[in-house]
């Protein structure tokens, strides 16, 4: 006879609670400082929002495929412990990749001023050119070489400087003699997109050879690290929800909040530290890299102990288009589903270039991680006010409270004088996110049926953290590149408080739908049916307790006569 397994809950809660912490951690050692590594290294804004968003892009589509994937194959674990080692390693790949310019790096690490496009209130006080990050001052050595390894072909180097071409007009000549007409201006047009291709390729420069190579590389990283999260929870939650304790389990808790304030603050400290340049050429900010690296390392162990279940009876892809209907039937949920798309490309476009335009005001990676360290906890202490902010405005209005703070949050940006001016912003943090995920989370208990509940809450995960942020990249790329960080995030203020206007107004339309709480009514019937039963017996034993007095009466009046 086989043995049933004991499921320690407290134990696996404490695992989960460990493995979130740690990866948490080893992420915010690195991807908060990731769009200024990328700065250093030479890129453009628009380049560095295009990274951004094909590494959300690809996490939009590639995250829930792979998670399906492990568990119709039952390969949850090979697929954790592998995305843990692959993702530390492929991130090291961008650390080969040298900076287009080292001085304007050592530069930018010594305090350097790297603003991207003066703001219109500067441009009548600087002349600079329309192509201020396009156009980088190259060593030429450098340029030459990287052109050179990239034209390498046996066929003609047009417009080269360095080497002339030799022509033999007879030979040519003579062989073009040889073959027929149509022959030869075939061949013509052949040659002439040849050259068009080589030429193409002399003028990529070295910035745009770089460009292609980190977005190579962060795509593959990107690839082997989007299962872990999704894999690793699902195969919790079935666990858990096996010894009937899912209720206890949550991946978006406290723990990883914690993890983020740890990770970037004791990254930025560590950097902050350290001379410009560690080993050779190899920049101080690499040192994020191998934070990651390091750190995930840690978390290795105690992926390899995560205890996982396959539930092989639900169905994610129905779950999921449940969901979508569930959204869509409800005008509250759309309404939320639009505020997660607008946050999530808000979010999206500040964390990319805040840290952008607090270095261009003095800050160093002290000031940033101890900024990023404030927000993380912050968020994490919404939930000591949630309940009672709940009870207070509902809801809608926290959704909106939400939206309004983050609107706050970016126009306070966009006027930082100093170092350490961020970090009221920072504390905003409380009720820009912790409200807006509260919120989120709310709306998805009311709408959600038995079994449905994790789906809606992915569904607005998807909208925000995945889909919203990579159009943010995109747009806050482009719109940095033309404007500056500082009305980039002005924009978003108006667009938010906007927003904020409409929401409350469009809101008041809509009906709310309440979740039915079927174990109150259970508990309901219950104590109703207890009450209706101890009626009936008192009533019985009162009309039997009469009864028995009237005969009792009855024959004490007969012993009398």
């Amino acid at each position: 006879m086989k043995k049933t397994k004991q499921i320690n809950v407290k134990q696996t809660l404490a695992l989960a609670r460990a493995f979130h912490l740690v990866y948490s951690c080893a992420k915010s050692c690195l991807l908060p400082f990731l769009t200024l590594y990328f700065r250093q290294l030479g890129l453009a804004p628009e380049m560095v929002g295009i990274i951004m968003g094909t590494k959300h892009l690809i996490s939009l589509v590639w995250r829930p495929l792979a998670s399906l994937l492990a568990k119709m194959y039952n390969k949850r674990r090979a697929v954790i412990i592998g995305s843990v080692v692959c993702s530390a390693v492929a991130a090291l790949v961008v650390v080969l990749f040298p900076p287009v310019d080292l001085q304007t790096h050592i530069n930018s690490c010594n305090g350097s001023s790297l603003r991207s496009t003066p703001s219109p209130m500067e441009s009548h006080q600087k002349v600079s050119t329309a192509d201020s990050w396009s156009t980088v001052a190259f060593p030429a050595n450098r340029t030459s070489a990287a052109v050179g390894r990239t034209s390498q072909l046996p066929a003609v180097r047009a417009n080269d400087t360095n080497s002339t071409t030799e022509f033999h007009p007879t030979t040519l000549a003579s062989v073009k003699e040889k073959k027929s007409p149509r022959k030869r201006d075939a061949e013509d047009h052949k040659e002439e997109g040849q050259l068009d291709f080589l030429s193409s390729l002399k003028v990529m420069d070295v910035q745009h050879q770089l460009f292609f190579l980190v977005l190579i590389a962060v795509s593959g990283w990107e690839l082997v690290a989007a299962p872990l999260e999704w894999t690793a929870d699902d195969g919790l939650y079935d666990y858990l929800d096996f010894a009937d304790a899912s209720d206890r389990y949550s991946s978006a808790g406290v723990w990883p909040l914690l993890g983020a304030a740890c990770g970037a603050g004791g990254a930025g400290l560590l950097v902050s530290r350290l001379n410009c340049l560690i080993i050779g050429r190899t920049s101080r900010s690499a040192v994020h890299f191998f934070c990651y690296a390091g750190v995930s390392a840690l978390a290795l162990p105690v992926a390899a102990f995560l205890p996982l279940y396959l539930n092989k009876q639900q169905g994610r892809v129905s779950r999921l288009l449940k969901a979508v209907e569930l959204v869509r039937g409800s005008r509250r949920a759309a309404l939320c589903a639009v505020t997660a798309l607008l946050a999530g490309m808000t979010r999206s476009a500040v964390d990319n270039f805040l840290l952008w335009q607090m270095q261009d005001h003095g800050s160093t990676e002290l000031h940033m991680g101890v900024s990023l360290s404030l927000a993380a906890l912050s968020q994490a202490a919404f939930p000591l006010v949630a309940v009672r902010l709940t009870r207070l405005l509902g809801s809608g209005r926290v959704l909106a409270l939400g939206a309004a703070t983050l609107g706050s949050q970016c126009l306070y940006y966009s006027f930082l004088w100093g170092p350490w001016a961020v970090l009221p912003a920072q504390l905003m943090s409380c009720f820009s996110c912790g409200a807006f995920w509260w919120a989120v989370k709310v709306q998805s208990d009311d709408i959600a049926t038995p079994g449905t509940e994790r789906s809606v809450k992915r569904l607005y995960d998807v909208l925000s953290l995945d889909l919203g942020s990579a159009l943010g990249s995109f747009a806050g790329g482009f719109a940095v590149r033309w404007c500056g960080p500082e009305w980039l995030f002005r924009g978003l203020a108006a667009a938010m408080m906007l927003w904020c206007i409409c929401l409350p107004l469009l809101q008041c339309n809509a009906p709310r739908h309440y979740r039915i709480n079927y174990s109150r009514l259970l508990a309901a019937d219950t104590s109703e049916a207890s009450d209706s039963e101890s009626d009936q017996e008192r009533d019985w034993l009162d009309e039997a307790m009469e009864d028995d007095g009237g005969n009792n009466n009855n024959y004490g009046r007969t012993l009398s006569r």
